[in-house]
């Protein structure tokens, strides 16, 4: 691609040359359509726009050192997308339906395909919206499903170096039993307000706790959460934490080289047990911690001193990329190689 400088990407929006659509009407989903414009036509009274109706998912195409297109683990994104669908009560989206949509948008803009080695990915985003126009708070009863792509590399400016989070109590990412579960824009916007303070601060993200006692870990903002403990890979478990891919397929990692995988409640106290604790996620992949500081009560938590990441993440960092790449054998069938 002309004057792209792969190995400088942002985490960024990039003009592609394709996206592809597909819209529900009258009780079912029509074809797929692709177009080249970034615009929707949308009616003012569209149900995402005054109720929220949305849902989107994140996931990555890579280009190995062979040549060849993968994306990872796309049935998890279209089951996940199904479950925030039934969340908010939109249409669901068939997983077969999904699954080729993105073959056919990786397709037409493999051109945006970063190179082997350049530390960047090709970033999908599907996205799924409610356009039937509502006054009344209900579910509309018109759907569009939309993905679209742009060439992005680390998310975190850092790459895969340690960072520093803070704990606010102040704020909640999401209710006890509300949509933390669901991959849905509210829970996003809900974050910005401690997210913007946590960075003018210097920090890269908030470590919420949990909403109802603020007496354990949920996630990162953008991302779940997980230490390292002797030969142990823990993890929280609660009802308003997004069931992370990448945590997922990190948890059978660990799993598969003899370490114990805990997914439980994690007190706040605990952090200070922890050897290596870091945020894990489709954009970042795993985001090592070097520190976490606990602003109510000015407490620090520190897993480095040399700005290294420790050694587990390294491993797990390094397993779960070569999976992606195609550099190691996949033995758990999470990568797609698109033709």
């Amino acid at each position: 691609m002309e004057n792209i400088n792969w190995s400088g990407l942002p985490f960024g929006y990039l003009k592609t040359d394709y996206n592809v659509r597909c819209y529900y009407r009258d009780g079912k989903w029509g074809e797929l359509e692709v177009t080249s414009s970034e615009i929707i036509n949308i009616h003012m009274a569209a149900t995402c726009l005054h109720y929220g109706q949305e849902s989107f998912e994140g996931l990555k195409a890579f280009k190995g050192k062979d040549g060849k297109i993968r994306v990872f683990r796309m049935d998890e994104n279209a089951k996940r997308m199904q479950s925030s669908a039934r969340g908010i009560r939109m249409a669901e989206f068939p997983q077969e339906m999904f699954e080729e949509a993105v073959r056919k948008v990786v397709k037409l803009n493999k051109r945006f395909i970063p190179p082997y080695e350049s530390g960047s990915a090709l970033y999908i985003r599907p996205l799924l919206i409610g356009l039937g126009a509502q006054v009344g708070v209900q579910p509309a009863n018109e759907y569009m499903f939309l993905v679209f792509v742009t060439p992005v590399g680390p998310y975190f400016k850092e790459g895969f170096k340690p960072t520093k989070v803070c704990i606010l109590r102040e704020y909640d990412r999401a209710a006890p039993h509300g949509t933390g579960t669901y991959k849905v824009g509210g829970n996003y916007a809900a974050s910005l307000a401690a997210g913007t303070l946590a960075n003018s601060k210097g920090y890269a993200a908030v470590l919420y706790l949990d909403p109802k006692e603020k007496k354990y870990l949920d996630e990162c903002g953008p991302a779940n959460f997980f230490g390292i403990k002797g030969n142990s890979y823990i993890t929280p478990k609660s009802d308003s934490i997004l069931p992370s891919i990448t945590n997922k397929s990190l948890m059978q990692l660990a799993e598969d080289t003899g370490m114990t995988v805990e997914r439980r409640p994690v007190p706040v106290e605990e952090l200070a047990d922890f050897d290596e604790a870091a945020e894990c996620g489709t954009a970042a992949v795993i985001a090592p911690l070097s520190q976490i500081d606990d602003l109510d009560t000015n407490k620090s938590y520190t897993f480095t001193t040399d700005n290294k990441p420790g050694a587990i993440c390294v491993k797990l960092y390094n397993k779960l990329r070569a999976i992606q790449y195609g550099d190691e054998p996949d033995p758990y069938g999470w990568v797609t190689v698109i033709d």
